[in-house]
């Protein structure tokens, strides 16, 4: 009995292992194809893929997989849930040294301060009262706080942001918080069946961060996931946010 036991254990240990390697092999091949849509779009439109940084959405995910999209090359992650990612990055531990960990859900002002102490990008500034938190908690840690303000580039109820054409006064109006440092935008297109349907509206973003850049010093346009993340890049995305074709359907 004692050896049907041990034998039963080391069977599954090895199962487990295998199962594991699997799980890897999947993401890493998920990257790779990734990548090389992104290189393909890049070529298409002149643009070098090293512009280009692939932020990989783990909400939802459990962290053994996010470790291994970390091992296949990942260096930026994205959660939306302040309970969930704080839980995550525990266990993950030393695996986030070196990993950029994005907030890319709707913030409320009550939540800033987590916010805050747990990620080192903020995608979703979308008022000045918000701004006024994210500046006030930053500073209580002595720490600046990178920030994108997030467009609605939609007309969908269910979406946030500034409009396009009050962007550039937004930015200003943030600009006397010396605890926060508007870097980039963040917009989303409406779903479509057809992912090109989507296009117009990565357009509008590339517009008002063509306008801005320079006068704003902006770095980054995150725009585009896994159903159309190509659009955005023919549009011009610095950034595009994959979770399902990454790690599959939740």
């Amino acid at each position: 009995m004692v050896s049907w036991l041990s034998g039963d254990f080391v069977f599954f240990k090895k199962y487990a292992i295998i199962q594991q390697y699997s799980g890897y092999a999947v993401i890493q091949k998920n990257i790779e194809i990734i990548r090389k849509k992104i290189a393909d779009s890049c070529m298409s439109t002149g643009r070098q893929p090293d512009g280009v940084t692939l932020l990989a959405v783990t909400k939802t995910i459990n962290a053994c997989m996010i470790r291994e999209a970390i091992l296949a090359g990942v260096t930026d992650i994205g959660e939306s849930r302040l309970q969930e990612a704080q839980a995550k990055f525990a266990e993950l531990g030393g695996c986030l040294g070196g990993v950029r960990r994005h907030f890319i859900g709707h913030l409320q002002t009550n939540k800033a301060k987590k916010a805050v102490e747990l990620f080192d990008v903020i995608q979703s500034l979308d008022s000045v009262r918000l701004a006024e938190e994210l500046n006030a908690q930053a500073a209580r840690i002595n720490k600046i706080q990178e920030c994108f303000v997030e467009l609605k580039v939609s007309g969908e109820d269910t979406k946030f942001g500034v409009a396009p054409a009050d962007a550039g006064e937004f930015i200003r109006s943030v600009g006397s918080f010396t605890n926060i440092r508007v870097s980039g935008l963040m917009a989303m297109a409406p779903y479509f069946d057809d992912e090109k349907s989507a296009r117009p509206f990565f357009r509008i973003a590339h517009g008002v961060f063509e306008a801005l850049r320079a006068s704003h010093n902006l770095k980054t346009l995150s725009m585009g996931m896994s159903g159309d993340f190509e659009q955005a890049l023919a549009e011009g995305a610095t950034m595009v946010r994959i979770g399902t074709a990454i790690f599959g359907e939740r």
